[in-house]
């Protein structure tokens, strides 16, 4: 979305036009999607977040700057719900320490999704998983959602030169994840035999 679209959208939104809404959503739900997933290591709990997210631009929509910038000021909401959802998971799980109510572990991918994703994706997708949330979190905002390290700065609420620094070691801790001799099995599927 060029600049000069982008403003125009803002003033619409601020003036409350329904379609603005619309056009904003359908530029940035799939990324955002996609950002809080990988956060988050959950497809429901994306859903969630994301829900939360655009609650939040619904809200704020009227407050907003005439000059924001709608990706940096989108991806700040979703990483804050994620990270106001960890506290209190965090919140939870210590109050239920001694207490044995829920249980453990998540379900593992469907057949189809092991299937359907490449060897290389799968590599990637677990390195990923693997590194810290605040790796993590620069390597989705700069190489996957195309924000500009400044614009991933401001979303984190880091100076840039901080944010260089921080992407320069998820970097680095990615390749190392990727270059590990020994990573995670790869599940196969077992041939049926006729």
């Amino acid at each position: 979305m060029d600049r000069e679209s982008e403003l125009a959208l803002v003033e619409r939104v601020r003036a409350g036009d329904p379609a603005a809404f619309d056009a904003i959503h359908a530029a940035f739900n799939a990324r955002l999607y996609g950002f809080l997933a990988r956060l988050a290591r959950s497809r429901d709990v994306a859903e969630d977040l994301l829900e939360d997210t655009w609650l939040r631009f619904v809200r704020n929509a009227g407050q907003l700057h005439a000059d924001t910038r709608l990706g940096p000021w989108l991806f700040t909401v979703a990483r804050n719900v994620h990270i106001t959802w960890c506290r209190s998971r965090a919140m939870e799980s210590r109050a239920s320490a001694t207490l044995d109510l829920w249980p453990s572990g998540c379900a593992g991918e469907s057949p189809f999704e092991q299937a359907a994703t490449s060897e290389l994706e799968r590599r990637i997708e677990h390195a990923l998983t693997s590194l810290p949330v605040d790796a993590r979190e620069v390597l989705l905002l700069v190489g996957v959602e195309g924000l500009t390290p400044s614009e991933a700065a401001a979303v984190c609420g880091v100076r840039p030169e901080a944010m260089r620094q921080r992407l320069k070691r998820a970097r680095a801790q990615l390749a190392e994840q990727l270059n590990d001799p020994s990573p995670a099995p790869v599940v196969r599927l077992r041939e049926v035999e006729s």
